[in-house]
């Protein structure tokens, strides 16, 4: 069996706060928990939401609650090499092709056919620079997804299924600002880590069958997937930046590492910060092992 590998990988975008903790003490406690390694991953592919001195802020954030990699961190930003090889990849394979779509020819295109923008979310892709151009100058780069359900199992939610062709459409793999588009940084690094297992909140597992399409186009292994529980804000909304989440208050980790178990459904107790991990590390052993 493959050593277990896991990781967190939040983006810089400001401090941890009560949710990316609850994210960040799941992958920590899963790879305690099978013997495994535990890396972070700063995600700083999009610089410009990027806070500066907020990625040496989380480090010591996890640091303070006893929560340190087993390897240096990484920083997507210095990884661009990796991405472009990828996507030379699937250019060569037919897999990727260039996109002259901005988002008002998305929504036109759709307007004819008499389907308007929903209130939340982006309208799918409608295929439109699949055969070409058409003269329009290349802005980004996307997937040429092909038709099909993607089956996939969640550690936590059970079996999963998506229509990513009809549900997404060809996806965005370079953006028209020339940054990298998540979905195709984050397969790219899991695959060059060797992550054999990745434990994160529960609002990105639809992004999973965009991963595991790719992960299939690029000839790379398919993680496990857990997806954790949220932590929502006083508008019932998932708790985040855009929505006020105030920085973790870490002047006693141990209050801040109950309140993320707790979410969790770990009722352990430990008289310190390591003493309460251990705790919590034999409590989700109980629960989620053996693989």
């Amino acid at each position: 069996m493959t050593p277990y590998v896991g990781r967190f990988a939040p983006s810089p975008t400001g401090p941890l706060h009560a949710g990316s903790l609850v994210a960040a003490l799941a992958s920590w406690l899963d790879a305690r928990a099978h013997g495994g390694r535990w890396l972070v991953r700063l995600e700083d592919v999009d610089g410009p939401r990027c806070v500066a001195g907020a990625d040496r802020l989380i480090l010591q954030q996890l640091a303070a609650c006893g929560l340190r990699p087993d390897e240096p961190p990484v920083w997507q930003s210095q990884r661009g090499a990796l991405y472009q090889d990828a996507l030379d990849t699937l250019v060569a394979a037919g897999r990727a092709y260039p996109c002259g779509c901005t988002r008002r020819d998305i929504e036109l295109a759709w307007a004819a056919r008499g389907v308007a923008r929903p209130r939340h979310g982006e309208l799918v892709y409608p295929g439109t620079c699949r055969a070409g151009l058409q003269g329009k100058p290349a802005r980004a780069w996307r997937l040429h997804c092909e038709a099909g359900v993607v089956d996939w199992h969640d550690r936590r939610l059970g079996l999963q299924r998506q229509d990513v062709q009809a549900e997404v459409g060809d996806f965005v793999l370079r953006r028209a600002d020339g940054l990298w588009a998540y979905q195709l940084a984050v397969v790219v690094d899991d695959a060059a880590q060797g992550i054999t297992d990745v434990v994160r909140g529960e609002d990105l597992a639809d992004n999973t069958p965009r991963q595991i399409l790719l992960q299939r186009a690029l000839g790379l292994p398919t993680p496990r997937y857990l997806h954790t529980p949220l932590v929502l804000g006083d508008d019932g909304e998932k708790l985040s930046k855009q929505n006020g989440a105030r920085a973790l208050e870490l002047s006693e980790p141990l209050a801040a590492l109950r309140a993320a178990g707790a979410v969790l459904g770990l009722q352990v107790d430990g008289a310190d910060t390591a003493g309460w991990l251990g705790a919590a590390v034999r409590a989700w052993r109980a629960t989620w092992g053996p693989l």
